[in-house]
């Protein structure tokens, strides 16, 4: 009888000590900051997926036609693809809830600077997407962008862009014609965009 009333006290004591440990794991998923649940809580969105990095380089001869794109920018300007063309333009699709968006403004921004001070024909368009225009507008000062971004708050824009683009960011190199001569399908570093442009900018010399 004693054994019995033993054995039962010890189950209990298992049972109490699983519901805590039962406890203790769910506190420590609900307070990690980067558990799946605090990210849709706090809505920092860590998990975002983007491009795999993917550069895609097209031949002249199998480009499509030129890209009809216009709109206005968060600026309130117009702009169109076709009142560029001459020019070799950098279309980089971004928004500000996108985080390797972010991560690559450092080297957008130093790229466009240095085509800038160049002289060389090479235009700088952002294409803000999905986004709030007061959110991209101050966001895009936050980061130091220092080229103007079309606003695409309905995702309208991105679809002239011959199915090139999925997600942000994306960023595209158009041709002296305003054809797609190559992308970067995820975060740009300034050493490939500045390739990717240069290789473009000598099919016309």
């Amino acid at each position: 009888m004693r054994g019995a009333r033993h054995t039962a006290g010890l189950r209990r004591v298992a049972a109490l000590l699983a519901g805590s440990s039962l406890v203790l794991a769910a506190a420590a998923c609900g307070g990690d900051a980067n558990s799946i649940t605090a990210q849709a809580k706090d809505g920092s969105r860590k998990g975002y997926i983007s491009g795999d990095g993917a550069i895609e380089s097209i031949a002249a001869a199998k480009r499509a036609k030129p890209v009809s794109l216009e709109g206005k920018t968060l600026a309130g300007q117009d702009w169109s693809a076709a009142k560029v063309r001459g020019k070799v333009v950098v279309l980089n699709v971004w928004a500000s809830w996108c985080p390797p968006c972010q991560a690559e403004a450092p080297a957008l921004a130093k790229t466009a600077a240095a085509y800038d001070k160049s002289g060389k024909p090479v235009e700088f368009m952002g294409v803000d997407t999905r986004d709030n225009p007061a959110s991209g507008k101050a966001t895009a000062a936050r980061w130091g962008i220092p080229f103007p971004s079309l606003n695409d708050e309905s995702g309208v824009l991105i679809l002239a862009l011959q199915g090139k683009v999925s997600s942000p960011p994306t960023t595209l190199v158009l041709d002296h014609s305003g054809r797609i001569a190559a992308r970067v399908n995820g975060e740009v570093s300034a050493a490939t965009l500045t390739g990717l442009v240069d290789d473009v900018l000598a099919e016309k010399s």
